[in-house]
């Protein structure tokens, strides 16, 4: 597995590929990898001739308040898991790299950014289209995977190549690929590790509670006051706070407040100690 750490040396490798015709898989990272990113891998891997996975937290995704600093960092064992799973190459470039001095640009997508994690988390979306749409710019995929467990990232995503034509020539399809969670059906996620024993075991109320309200919904329960029941489940287990416990359309993310004819999505944020935990699952549209 090649490492790049600079763009000339990036685009190096991506062009040698390019000239022998092979097929690019991007799989976007922040690092702290864990089953969840090493499955995006195997699906690009498959698709694929050459996989190459970025690792960058990127600061611009970061709120004043949030865990920047904190976030876990753990390159050399990042780039082993990857060599391991087949990845051709891994664009690991620093701050200054992907934001040199002077950098003043900045994409916003409205809609789908509007509710739930970008309403309690501004400006965040901004950050996760910008850079996702430079490692468009930069890697050239053919195709692009992304976890379904950040489902209104993913759905930011797929409007900004729409709006932008980022679609041609290079990324034809954006891929989600399903949520791949621990044996308990908690999320895998990097944060995970934030969390203490005593939350890490109250965290399982989260999917647990989510399909109970599933149920409930496609039985033909009151969509709101099954989402009220299912966030105080969360704080009777020990959650501190639920963001929010939404039902909306699957594609647009409008919230709903009755299932209808179109697949929808419950989507839940909650925090529980200094961890905040996000899930979805899919709904089936109502009869």
């Amino acid at each position: 597995m090649q490492t790049a750490n600079t763009l000339d040396m990036l685009r190096t490798s991506i062009a040698a590929w390019r000239e022998g015709g092979a097929t690019i898989g991007l799989v976007p990272t922040m690092g702290a990898l864990h089953q969840g990113h090493l499955t995006l891998v195997r699906a690009a891997r498959d698709a694929c001739d050459h996989v190459v996975a970025s690792i960058f937290v990127n600061p611009t995704q970061f709120g004043p308040n949030e865990d920047l600093d904190a976030y876990p960092r753990q390159l050399a064992e990042d780039s082993a898991m990857l060599e391991s799973e087949g990845c051709s190459l891994l664009w690991a470039p620093i701050v200054e790299e992907m934001y040199p001095g002077g950098f003043a640009s900045s994409i916003s997508v409205t809609g789908v950014s509007d509710n739930f994690c970008g309403a309690s988390r501004p400006g965040h979306f901004d950050g996760v289209a910008t850079v996702v749409c430079k490692l468009f710019n930069q890697v050239m995929p053919d195709m692009a995977f992304f976890g379904e467990k950040d489902f209104q990232q993913l759905a930011v995503i797929r409007t900004m190549a729409r709006d932008l034509d980022l679609t041609q020539p290079r990324v034809e399809s954006i891929i989600g690929v399903p949520t791949v969670r621990e044996p308990d059906g908690l999320a895998m996620s990097s944060r995970n590790r934030y969390l203490s024993e005593e939350h890490r075991a109250a965290a399982a109320t989260l999917p647990n509670a989510m399909r109970e309200a599933i149920a409930r919904i496609e039985d033909g329960a009151d969509v709101r006051e099954t989402l009220a029941a299912l966030e105080g489940a969360l704080l009777g287990a020990g959650f501190s706070s639920v963001d929010y416990a939404e039902l909306a359309d699957a594609t647009s993310l409008e919230k709903l407040s009755a299932l209808g004819a179109k697949d929808a999505r419950l989507l839940v944020a909650a925090r529980i100690g200094t961890t905040r935990l996000i899930d979805n699952m899919a709904v089936a549209p109502g009869s």
